[in-house]
């Protein structure tokens, strides 16, 4: 219990049912904003600790995430342990979303790794505090889709910085992930006129990518892809991309992408910075898909919520501004950025209002 009283979260809930072999924990960082949003994680971890760990990463960049995408909502997280290729079911969706509900709206969850929009509405027989569901039930269906529209909003936003025009026409983008996200901002970047490699552990990714864009070029690995001659570096799969090892060789001068906890380590953004490399903080240029979902909770409309993603551009040229005139790397212009608001903000529910 160290790891979690050793943190600032508010709240970590272990939840147990034997009989659907449920094992999930609960994170709640903050809820200075409002309540605590963030999506379930449904992954096969090695050990609990694992767990653990990745939770509480998770939710204090749901936090952060929130606050600079100017939500009146707090930061939190979930994760189920086990593959959902074989552990997932109706029962353990169903007894998860009754753990949900137990927090009485301190917590809204909602898709990630491992779960989908329909799972979100088996959840939601049990819980009144979900989003991300399907269509079909009055949510917004793919998360993803605002998701990969917002990384290349800060993309852009990155090229401008570096090569003095909001666009990546001409520029080659190293993709690492082609899945959800991946696959999207594929899309988008082929559509402005960029040149894209790919990479992905799942075969299947990759030959539906080369499917619509044969012209994309695949390597082997995330080592390959950082060996290549490539001008910006996007991360769309798992965590922890950006270690010593690929931070030495990485030749890209930009970095974004729309996986969570890109940085391996506090102090990988001091040498990104040192090394030249513009890092575009992931938990600000992903956020568009936490917007799609907050937008359910008012009644989803999607030009709405893609006006909102939209402002992930002018969000990011802010962080870089101050970066440089504050002499740090982006991802502390951007903690300080997201602290000062939730301190700001947060500060006025000292204000009593009559019930």
């Amino acid at each position: 219990m160290t790891k979690v009283f050793g943190t600032p979260h508010e709240q970590v809930v272990f939840c147990h049912d034997e009989a659907s072999g449920l094992k999930a924990i609960i994170a709640i960082y903050s809820t200075a904003l409002g309540p605590a949003l963030g999506g379930t994680r449904f992954y096969p971890y090695g050990s609990e600790d694992e767990a653990l760990d990745d939770v509480l990463n998770l939710s204090k960049g749901m936090a952060y995430k929130n606050a600079l995408a100017d939500l009146d909502l707090g930061g939190g997280k979930a994760v189920i342990i086990g593959d959902p290729a074989t552990d997932k079911s109706e029962a353990l969706l169903r007894a998860y979303g009754r753990f949900v509900q137990s927090l009485r709206g301190r917590y809204f969850t909602a898709c990630d790794v491992g779960t989908f929009s329909e799972d979100m509405d088996v959840i939601a027989r049990e819980c009144a505090y979900v989003t991300g569901r399907t269509v079909a039930h009055g949510g917004a269906g793919d998360s993803s889709i605002l998701t990969a529209y917002g990384v290349f909003q800060g993309m852009r936003a990155a090229a401008e910085r570096v090569w003095g025009s909001p666009t990546l026409r001409g520029r080659r983008v190293g993709v690492e992930g082609v899945g959800k996200v991946g696959h999207r901002l594929v899309e988008h970047l082929r559509e402005d006129g960029a040149d894209v490699v790919i990479t992905d552990v799942d075969a299947a990714a990759v030959a539906r990518v080369r499917a619509r864009h044969p012209e994309v070029d695949v390597v082997d690995g995330h080592a390959a892809l950082i060996a290549s001659d490539i001008d910006v570096y996007s991360p769309c799969a798992l965590g922890a991309a950006l270690d010593d090892e690929t931070v030495a060789v990485l030749g890209a001068k930009v970095v974004c992408g729309g996986a969570n906890n890109q940085l391996a380590h506090p102090g990988i953004e001091k040498q990104l910075d040192d090394r030249g490399v513009l890092y575009a903080p992931d938990y600000v240029v992903n956020s568009g898909g936490v917007i799609q979902v907050a937008d359910e909770i008012e009644g989803f409309d999607f030009d709405r919520a893609k006006q909102k993603a939209s402002g992930i551009f002018e969000t990011t040229r802010r962080i870089f501004a101050i970066a440089a005139d504050e002499g740090v790397p982006p991802a502390v212009a951007a903690d300080r950025l997201a602290e000062r608001r939730m301190s700001e903000i947060g500060r006025l529910r000292g204000i009593l209002l009559n019930p």
